[in-house]
Parts: C-alpha cells; structure tokens; sequence
C-alpha cells in the first residue's frame, strides 16, 4: 500500500497545513471574523449573519472545529462556538514563524 500525500511531511508541515485550511475558504474567514468580532460565544447566529445555508455554515464550523481554531459547546437545543485561544495563539505563531522565515537577500526572479 502507498503512501498517503500527508505521510512523506512532517507532523510540523502537516500541522500549517490544517491551520492554512482554516483560512482557505471566504465563509471560514467569515465565520472567524464574526467570532472575533462578538468575543463571546456566538449561537445560532451565525447562518442569520452569513446569510449562507444552514448547511453550508456547518459543513464549515465541522472544518473549523476539526482543526481546534473554533471550539463548541452543545446545550440543546442551542450550539455555541467560539475561537479557541490556544489554536490561534499557535497558528499566529506558526504564521509568524513562516512568514518572517523569508529574507529577501537578492531580486533572484525578476
């Protein structure tokens, strides 16, 4: 059996991967801003907000969750999400660390 693609990077790179992921789709980048934006748990308001399917808005909270960059919290029939601190702590790390990793030292491509 072969290899899957995540298997030849390291736990590392397949960490930034996940974490790139959370940002990769408008509706993500939408559901974080709303959740940054309320600092507070937000429910049900969310779908109201993004004026997308309730569908669609879970399919992206599951990703988002899956990831640990969102956390939730289930008290029927309410659903509350919020940022997780520490995940986003990390991914400002982890971006950080990335991008200030480049240091233009010559114009190479131009």
């Amino acid at each position: 059996m072969g290899l899957t693609k995540t298997e030849i990077f390291t736990d590392r790179q397949n960490r930034i991967a996940d974490l790139a992921k959370a940002f990769s789709h408008p509706a993500r980048v939408a559901i974080l801003q709303l959740l940054i934006a309320r600092k507070a748990c937000v429910c049900g308001d969310l779908v109201d907000e993004l004026e997308l399917a309730q569908a669609t808005v879970s399919q992206h909270l599951k990703e988002l969750k899956r990831i640990g960059i969102v956390q939730g919290e289930i008290n029927p029939p309410r659903i509350c999400y919020c940022i997780n601190p520490e995940v986003w702590e990390e991914a400002q790390k982890v971006f950080g660390s990335l991008l200030g990793s480049f240091a233009q030292v010559s114009a190479c491509c131009s």
